[in-house]
């Protein structure tokens, strides 16, 4: 029965509904003697008329009416108006665990905490004679104060029980116990006697608490089935695993703890709250002591000593009482960290990329990409107990992997095909869900219901699809009005509904929703941000500090002031990202060193093997080899991420810096004749336009094109002759390539207004082909500087083609690592033969926005490649218990 606003029920006045379920209806209402906010609960009309129910409940309502622990939730008046049966309790703001634990497993102090304060709850309630017989999470609300334990022994009658004996009420047991599919969350608590009908006790509280224990710790159910009658059975028989094997950084201790809780024989479990409080407040006190001085430790729990006599009991109560006094008060927390390695061959994918890492939401398993090891880019998974990780997925360009909500699947682009995939980390089944709209998307999230967010590259908005698959559409667009380039990094908040992003080129934490348009800024940062549910803290980078701030989920706002957790995260601003990850259990992972993973250019022959080496290692990408083949040209950034221009003498490694601006300098290219090359940079507002610098008076560039291009433009080929810049650009809101004339009226326009996301171009050495890697397609050769004349696929799973300078052959990366070629028989039309595979090149895949990692000598028999060097950046520091180390700099919240 709905009361409206404004109903009265004696001195209470109904304010508003706050919930409802089969054991009655609870209201906001005000106590209008008192003028206090309290909550009023109506009781089943089925339990209101049954005199037996009304008898026991009297009783047992002045009885709880009497517990005042402040870990339960105070019964203050029962009533009757019109045949309405209603309680009166305190009225508490907060979640109850049951909503908590839908985010995740809770760091284990916490759950410590929330158990010791269940446990003495229920010793207070032992005592006065009340067994709660209920204890579920749905029956815990977290507050500001701590823990309340609600419904003790209210409303707990079922059609179908029992009346046991006792001042206890009746568990909440309905009907037709075996049917499918209407398994209630109580089962999931209740105890083995219970079940089998027989007289609960104290005991019985205690085996619920164990099963809320253990899922508070490892984020799972101690016992589960598919119907209700297998999770009887498995209640009945089975025995959960360890809580250290689901979640290695629980103590051997609470193992024995819990498992004597979740005894099936309630002899052998404990045989009070007041001892399984004290063995929990032993862990916690545990986890926070200090070495016992000359090295001795103690193992297991404080024995239990049986004394004979009033005088001993008393003297063995005075001095454990004492020792507790005595026990440390402050202490540090006990923080672990232990660093992720790529397996042997590979390095982790560094510059754009640099984020391909994500925890699961449990925080037990990590996902990386890593390339190299014969295989481009290869995601990873790694159990955070196992001692390796496994292989899960081979794509060259495989990037920003992310997890379903469930942990089941994990997301990734594959951007060499242009697709959005899953891949089932049970089993390395993968799933094409959808295609891309674009090159160089950035970032992904997957919520409860399905619906999976995907940021944009260069340019371009948040996209929504389904995991069941279909065509992406379009949710947010930045706001070019306002200098907005590109929206990327989104991320889903626990609801499932709001989400954050980041908004590129400022880099603008933006908060927003599915069910609306409004939306409002967070704060600036230099990376993506990361929300971490289990202790309301977003996570972002300011000049490589990985900071920590208290998030108002409410009002989608900060609180406080930013602490530091890790120095020195890799950055990377041309991607606006940072090399770090969380999951909802604040788990936290992320890479620290130089901003690009070390690398040494290296001379091979045809068969692959090392014939010299240019300059020393460094953070060098995308080398390019001038006309003469006397210099390269590479990227390297600085150690906050940004990008310039490097130019290396080929005879004896001299570098010289080519570019000075702040900004971001990327894709050079060489003008035909060697005194000068192209390159783009985002100095202006953030955007990528064209410049021009002569390689012999370093950091005197000039604009090749202005704002008034309308679009961020990258350059990819020079032409011989010098009459076209081959580049990627953005035609009708999609990523294609572009032709700039460098004769008449030099305006841009797109090469093929068929063509899909297009990336890895080259003008053949004629001037009359271009070779390319098109999404969904692979490598293909197309006439140039007008389509039509002709289009090949060389083949369907290649990457980073490479005109032979003589034009004799065409080179491409195939997906295991292996450098193949095509040979060519020349004419006016190109005929292609056979590819066969040269050699395995070990070079890094980076991600689908960078230039290729391989240049091809004038003879076509030496090959200079890219290839990574150990670096100490090249690992994962994983923490584990870091939110404990922010209490007291956080303060309350």
């Amino acid at each position: 029965m709905a009361l409206a606003t404004g109903t009265r029920l004696g001195p209470y006045e109904i304010l508003a509904a706050i919930g409802a379920g089969g054991m009655g209806e609870v209201y906001k209402a005000r106590d209008t003697r008192l003028d206090r906010t309290v909550a009023v609960k109506i009781l089943p009309e089925a339990l209101a008329t049954d005199p037996q129910f009304h008898e026991r409940f009297d009783r047992e309502a002045r009885a709880i009416s009497q517990l005042a622990h402040p870990h339960i939730c105070t019964l203050y008046d029962v009533g009757e108006q019109a045949g309405t049966s209603f309680l009166v309790m305190e009225f508490i703001e907060g979640e109850s665990l049951e909503q908590r634990l839908k985010k995740g497993a809770l760091p284990l102090d916490d759950a410590l905490r929330i158990a010791i304060q269940i446990a003495d709850a229920l010793d207070t309630a032992h005592r006065n004679g009340i067994v709660h017989r209920d204890l579920k999470p749905g029956n815990v609300m977290l507050t500001r104060a701590g823990a309340k334990l609600l419904d003790f022994g209210l409303a707990k009658a079922g059609p179908s029980t029992a009346v046991a004996t006792g001042p206890s009420m009746l568990p909440t047991t309905p009907p037709n116990l075996t049917a499918q599919g209407t398994i209630l969350g109580t089962f999931q608590y209740m105890a083995p006697e219970q079940l089998e009908g027989q007289e609960a006790d104290a005991r019985t509280d205690i085996f619920a608490l164990g099963a809320v224990v253990y899922e508070m710790v490892t984020g799972r159910k101690a016992f589960e089935g598919k119907s209700q009658a297998s999770l009887i059975g498995a209640i009945l028989k089975d025995t959960p695993a360890p809580i250290s094997s689901v979640q290695p950084i629980a103590p051997p201790a609470l193992d024995r703890i819990v498992s004597t809780c979740l005894a099936k024989d309630p002899e052998e479990r404990w045989q009070s709250a007041r001892d399984l409080s004290r063995e929990l407040k032993w862990v916690a006190d545990r986890r926070y002591a200090p070495p016992e001085a000359g090295g001795s430790r103690r193992s297991g729990r404080p024995a239990a000593i049986a004394v004979a006599g009033a005088v001993a009991a008393l003297l063995a109560t005075v001095v454990a009482g004492a020792l507790y006094l005595r026990r440390p008060s402050v202490v540090d927390p006990f923080v672990v960290r232990f660093a992720i390695a790529p397996p042997s061959n590979a390095t982790l994918v560094s510059s754009i990329g640099s984020s391909s890492m994500a925890l699961s939401p449990d925080g037990r398993f990590i996902v990386f990409v890593a390339s190299g090891a014969g295989s481009g880019n290869t995601l990873w998974v790694r159990s955070l107990d196992a001692v390796q990780p496994r292989r899960l997925v081979n794509a060259f360009l495989a990037t920003y992997p992310f997890w379903s909500a469930d942990g089941k699947s994990i997301g990734f682009f594959d951007s060499a095909y242009g697709k959005l995939k899953s891949v089932d980390p049970s089993n390395g089944t993968v799933q094409t869900l959808c295609d891309l709209p674009g090159v160089g998307l950035r970032g992904g999230t997957w919520n409860r219901d399905g619906v999976i967010l995907f940021g944009s590259g260069a340019v371009g908005g948040i996209f929504r699809c389904s995991a069941r698959g279909g065509q992406p559409a379009q949710l947010t667009t930045p706001d070019t009005a306002h200098g907005e380039t590109a929206h990327r990094f989104p991320v889903f908040l626990p609801d499932g509904r709001h989400f954050l992003y980041s908004v590129a080129p400022a880099n603008t934490i933006r908060m927003a929703s599915l069910d609306s348009k409004d939306t409002h800024d967070v704060t600036t940062a230099d990376s993506q941000a990361a929300f971490v549910a289990s202790a309301s803290l977003l996570l972002f980078t300011h000049q490589s500090s990985l900071l920590a701030q208290p998030f108002d989920l409410q009002r989608g706002r900060l609180l406080g002031e930013p602490v530091p957790i890790a120095e020195g995260v890799l950055p990377n601003s041309f991607g606006g990202e940072a090399a770090f990850a969380a999951s909802d259990t604040g788990v936290l992972a992320y890479r620290s060193g130089a901003a690009g993973v070390l690398t040494q250019l290296t001379w091979v022959d045809r068969t692959g093997k090392p014939i010299g080496t240019v300059g020393s290692p460094g953070p060098n990408r995308s080398p390019l080899l001038s006309p003469n083949q006397k210099r390269i040209t590479v990227e390297t950034p600085d150690a906050a991420g940004r990008t310039d221009i490097w130019m290396l003498d080929v005879a004896d490694g001299t570098p010289h810096r080519l570019t000075f601006d702040p900004a971001n300098e990327i894709y050079a290219v060489w003008s035909p004749d060697g005194d000068r090359i192209m390159f783009a940079s985002d100095r202006e507002g953030g955007v990528f336009r064209l410049y021009q610098a002569r390689v012999d008076v370093p950091g005197r560039d000039e604009p090749v094109t202005s704002a008034d291009a309308g679009q961020p433009m990258a350059p990819y080929s020079w032409s011989r002759d010098g009459r076209y810049v081959l580049f990627r650009g953005t035609f009708g809101g999609r990523t294609s390539l572009g032709v700039l004339p460098l004769e008449g009226d030099r305006t841009p326009h797109e090469y093929d207004r068929g063509s899909a996301a297009l990336a890895f171009a080259q003008i053949s050495p004629d001037g009359r082909w271009v070779a390319y890697n098109a999404a969904r397609e692979g490598v293909m050769v197309q006439s140039f500087p007008a389509v039509g004349g002709g289009r090949w696929q060389i083949t369907s799973d290649g990457t980073m083609p490479r005109w032979g300078p003589d034009q004799k052959e065409l080179f491409y990366l195939a997906p295991d690592g292996h450098l193949m070629a095509v040979p060519i028989a020349g004419g006016p039309t190109p005929s292609f033969g056979a590819s066969r595979p040269l050699f395995e090149t070990r070079m890094l895949g980076f991600g689908p926005n960078t230039r290729q990692q391989y240049d091809v000598a004038s003879d076509s028999q030496r090959f200079l490649i890219n290839v990574p060097v150990e670096d100490p950046s090249s690992s994962i520091t994983v923490m584990l218990n870091w939110t404990s180390t922010l209490k007291n700099q956080l303060g309350a919240r």
